[in-house]
């Protein structure tokens, strides 16, 4: 990790580089850290956050999109985007992000032609390193990753955003709900809202970073390792909110929570 007031100035060089932007707001720790640096760099009325609404987004995500933009005083827009409706992201083969992005970029683009903006993603070097096809889409389609612009990892992304106050400093990840299907099974509607209804239960029970990893009438539940004893604890409490939530099979995964792993499946790891 690097000194903040390097982190600090070459973000608002590579920020000053781009000029005006739409940028991709998920209302994490990223796109949080690009709208802030953007706003400071640029000013506010050169940025436009922009979240995509679908039901692959858990609950409550839109509506702490919304907030936090209104305390910073940044425009926020939310955009419907169609991916649920191309057979080629339902089918969930391994290049499904790449259709999500560009279902997204379909509807960011237009607004940045209106605005004469550049489409900006939070996208860090650390995630250069993962399967990520929707990074692929979005750069073939002009998008520009500032972060990796001025050479910020993970770490450093939530250095600054602690040293500016930003409240989302260390808030956990919330890929796309279709992110817990496992590459192969088709996705609908119904099977997201499952994932969802059964992660937020878990939520209500105190876990903040959670996966429910979805296999048919199974769920797979991850906690961070050092939640295991606690999840454990209260065995009977998951076991009752996730059924309720649809599923017959509750198991918990003793490796623990590790973003992004049923991208080993793609490798022959699993």
């Amino acid at each position: 990790m690097n000194d903040l007031a390097s982190l600090d100035s070459r973000l608002r060089d590579a920020i000053l580089n781009i000029g005006p932007m739409v940028v991709a707001f998920s209302g994490g720790v990223d796109s949080s850290l690009v709208v802030a640096a953007a706003r400071r760099a640029l000013g506010p009325d050169q940025v436009i956050a922009a979240t995509a609404d679908s039901a692959s987004l858990a609950t409550g995500e839109i509506d702490i999109c919304r907030r936090l933009t209104d305390e910073w005083g940044v425009e926020w827009i939310p955009v419907v985007t169609e991916e649920l409706t191309d057979p080629r992201y339902l089918a969930n083969e391994g290049d499904r992000c790449f259709w999500c992005k560009s279902a997204l970029m379909d509807q960011l683009e237009p607004v940045a032609i209106e605005r004469n903006s550049a489409v900006v993603l939070g996208v860090n070097l650390d995630d250069l390193g993962d399967h990520r096809p929707g990074q692929e889409a979005a750069r073939e389609r002009g998008a520009q990753f500032p972060l990796v612009d001025a050479g910020f990892s993970k770490a450093d992304v939530r250095a600054l955003a602690k040293e500016w106050d930003l409240e989302i400093w260390d808030r956990p990840a919330m890929p796309c709900l279709s992110s817990r299907v496992p590459y192969g099974t088709v996705i609908d509607v119904a099977l997201l809202s499952r994932v969802d209804r059964a992660e937020a239960a878990l939520r209500a029970l105190g876990f903040d970073d959670v996966r429910v990893r979805h296999y048919g009438d199974t769920a797979r539940i991850e906690v961070p390792a050092h939640l295991l004893a606690t999840a454990a604890a209260k065995a009977e409490a998951i076991n009752d909110d996730i059924r309720a939530a649809g599923y017959r099979y509750v198991t918990l995964d003793l490796a623990g929570l590790r973003t992004g792993n049923l991208n080993q499946a793609l490798t022959n790891d699993e």
